[in-house]
């Protein structure tokens, strides 16, 4: 009878350590395979055995999923991470604000505006009774696309929109299907890329009037450029304006557990920058200048330690952090 009450015992105490094991593991949302999230994700789990990846549709799942409890960390935009913040854009009837919080911001994220070379499209306001690609639905492309043509005066009865993921939209820009598409990712994004090979491609510039009235309205925005050279026959620099792309964590991890996260991270930055296909962040300093969100209090306490004061909404980035993102 003891021995059998003892087995009873060592099966439920086993189950209890697995049990325990299973819970330590920390659910990274970072959108489908073959996409840079999806690179940072695999890489930074290469280097945490803790961090177990989870494919997802992107910004918007990430921060519900987020915010529902299944994933711990997640990958996102900042303007969508702003929105589902404050419970506000597409996540106004949503319980996702104040869920979560930023650990680092990583890389930036171009809104890129692709027409062919032959088309004779060299202005914005040029795509009025075109065909384009905003990519998938309720994705961070596909906000920005909607941004965008609003600040330029194109509503819905002056152009058609079509939803479609990055690879669909270059196929169908290629065999002139559609006009244009937007893509809103890293500098060297594969699908363009690919897409240069295939057909000549130009960029158009978000700037002037539009960029001023974006960068105005949403505070996520920066201006950027896209170097010339960037892409096959791109010959100039092409302004436009960008976001980007955070690490977040949940609120409900204790801030012991996001401190020691956040210090393997940049112990380790070196080796994720090598794996992912743009430029990442590795400076500490740079990666706490978003002032966008609040940082979760525990990567705040490793930024602290590292001298520096990590932004926020309310601090914004100082003068230094500014100058160096």
């Amino acid at each position: 009878m003891k021995k059998h009450l003892f087995r009873i015992i060592a099966v439920l105490s086993a189950a209890v350590l697995l049990a325990g094991c299973a819970a330590s593991r920390l659910r990274l949302g970072a959108a489908a395979a073959g996409g840079v999230y999806n690179a940072f994700g695999t890489a930074m789990a290469a280097q945490n055995s803790t961090i177990e990846v989870k494919q997802t549709a992107g910004s918007a799942a990430n921060l519900r999923l987020l915010a529902g409890g299944y994933l711990q960390l997640a990958v996102a935009q900042s303007d969508m991470a702003q929105d589902a913040y404050d419970g506000s854009g597409v996540f106004v009837h949503e319980s996702t604000e104040r869920s979560f919080s930023a650990v680092a911001a990583l890389y930036e994220e171009a809104v890129q505006v692709v027409v062919r070379a032959d088309s004779g499209i060299t202005t914005l306001e040029e795509l009025q009774g075109c065909t384009l690609s905003v990519g998938e639905e309720e994705s961070g492309t596909e906000q920005n696309a909607g941004q965008v043509l609003a600040a330029c005066g194109l509503n819905n009865r002056l152009v058609h929109t079509v939803n479609l993921n990055y690879t669909d939209a270059a196929a169908r820009l290629a065999d002139g299907t559609i006009d244009a598409m937007f893509v809103t990712a890293g500098l060297h994004a594969d699908a363009l890329e690919q897409l240069a090979k295939t057909c000549a491609i130009r960029l158009l510039s978000v700037d002037g009037g539009v960029g001023a009235r974006l960068l105005a309205a949403y505070p996520a925005y920066r201006a950027c450029v896209i170097p010339a050279g960037t892409y096959a026959g791109q010959g100039e620099d092409v302004w436009t304006v960008s976001v980007q792309a955070l690490l977040l964590a949940s609120n409900a991890l204790s801030d012991e557990t996001v401190q020691r996260l956040t210090a393997r991270y940049f112990d380790s930055v070196d080796a994720v920058a090598a794996a992912v296909p743009v430029p990442l962040v590795t400076d500490p300093a740079v990666a706490a200048a978003q002032s966008v969100i609040p940082y979760h209090t525990g990567a705040a306490a490793y930024y602290t330690a590292q001298g520096i004061t990590p932004a926020g909404p309310e601090t914004g980035a100082s003068p230094e952090q500014e100058a160096a993102a």
